[in-house]
């Protein structure tokens, strides 16, 4: 047992040194017991380029030791303005046209709500102020995230509230629409993952098609939460760069440093800027560590690399071995039934030998498995999920499909030693 309480695990499980990571480089890890292991989670969704990026940590390195502590809380700051204009450039000036910094992902979507409602106070709408999510949605645990993630994760226990947020089915058109024709005078923003996190579920173009026209028709604001789906992670630099309607607001996070420094961004369109600039409307959002020298030079640093390594091309290789092996593996082994996801964001689904889909319990069972066999994965609704970096290698996602069949393997040998007995 040791100080540290780390997040999600139980009492029972905290101490355990083939937990407690010592060191990362390129797309593994080494662990306090001596193990080490190949990275198919990318950390958690956001180490694009793998671990311990050079230009990277020199930038950081720079910040630190002629910034130090630079925020933007009442201040601006050279990196952040850099980091800002760097960020408007990929994602497009013609449509977006200012960043407001933020430290992660579910602070960033508390942001989002806020925003929402005070673009329609200031132009005299105070009365739109409900919140539109997916069911099975994911927006992070802060409370305004919390109540905005779709799905139950103890939100009444913890005494979230959720009386401004409405769940719809995801690409249930007829779902959305019917909630629109109730009450879409009263909502202020649709907040959809393009790729739903849990169990990498995309939008269909029929349903993103729909958000399109519906928002025209009640002018509430479309927001893309890009926070796992950015940054090259489903074959183009953000999912949302194909809608025939692009959102009003971008967020994005994990992939924007690589991972190295806390950081997210709300990208907004000139739409949602004219609004409040014309109002000259302070925006009451502000955070200590949010825009900091340090992680800006890390977000400008990483859309460098990330052009410098054509990260978003290397991807697209990435996802088509992954695709192939994935492909194969359904195919062959009696427990894999399906691949749903895109790009290098896949969800690998499963069941026991007798057919019943894996529980809970079944999936943590399976990662452990696969991670004796050398492969850190990630649990996904009755399967487990594969968030590769956009930089490994074909031999590297090869050996990753090793791991993974031989977990498979490991699960199943139990059953048919059972059966062999009887």
């Amino acid at each position: 047992m040791t100080a540290l309480w780390p997040y999600l695990i139980p009492p029972s499980g905290h101490g355990d040194d083939s937990l407690c990571a010592v060191g990362a480089t390129g797309h593994r890890v080494t662990f306090a017991d001596g193990s080490t292991a190949l990275d198919a989670d990318s950390g958690l969704w956001n180490v694009n380029l793998g671990y311990g990026n050079p230009r990277i940590a020199a930038a950081i390195a720079e910040a630190a030791e002629h910034a130090s502590y630079l925020g933007a809380f009442r201040f601006e700051n050279s990196y952040a303005r850099r980091a800002a204009e760097d960020l408007l450039r990929v994602c497009g000036p013609d449509h977006y046209a200012r960043v407001l910094f933020s430290t992660g992902g579910g602070v960033a979507n508390d942001a989002v709500m806020k925003l929402a409602r005070i673009y329609h106070a200031v132009q005299g709408r105070p009365g739109r102020n409900l919140v539109v999510a997916l069911r099975g949605s994911f927006h992070g645990l802060t409370f305004g995230g919390f109540a905005l993630t779709g799905e139950d994760l103890g939100q009444r226990v913890y005494g979230v509230d959720q009386r401004l947020i409405r769940h719809v089915t995801p690409n249930d058109t007829a779902e959305l629409g019917r909630l629109m024709a109730a009450l879409g005078g009263q909502v202020a923003a649709v907040v959809v993952e393009p790729v739903l996190g849990t169990g990498t579920v995309p939008l269909d173009e029929s349903f993103v098609s729909e958000l399109g026209r519906l928002r025209d028709e009640y002018g509430f604001l479309l927001v893309a939460d890009e926070v796992a789906t950015g940054f090259g992670r489903t074959g183009s630099y953000f999912a949302s760069e194909s809608w025939p309607g692009l959102p009003d607001v971008l967020v994005t996070s994990k992939g924007l440093t690589n991972g190295s420094c806390p950081a997210a961004a709300l990208v907004m369109s000139h739409r949602v800027t004219r609004a409040l600039v014309e109002h000259d409307t302070m925006f009451a959002h502000a955070e200590t560590q949010g825009a900091t020298a340090l992680a800006c030079a890390a977000i400008s640093a990483t859309i460098a690399e990330m052009e410098r390594l054509d990260a978003v091309t290397a991807g697209r290789n990435v996802a088509a071995w992954l695709q192939q092996g994935l492909s194969e593996l359904v195919e062959r082994h009696p427990l894999a039934t399906h691949a749903t996801g895109i790009g290098c964001f896949r969800t690998l689904h499963l069941t026991h030998p007798d057919g019943r889909a894996l529980a809970g319990t079944d999936v943590a069972d399976l990662i452990t498995r696969i991670r004796h066999a050398g492969a850190i994965v990630h649990p996904g609704p009755s399967g487990i999920q594969l968030v590769p970096s956009l930089t490994y290698s074909r031999a590297e996602v090869a050996e990753l499909m090793t791991c993974v069949e031989e977990g498979l393997d490991s699960l199943q040998a139990p059953a048919t030693a059972l059966a062999a007995r009887s």
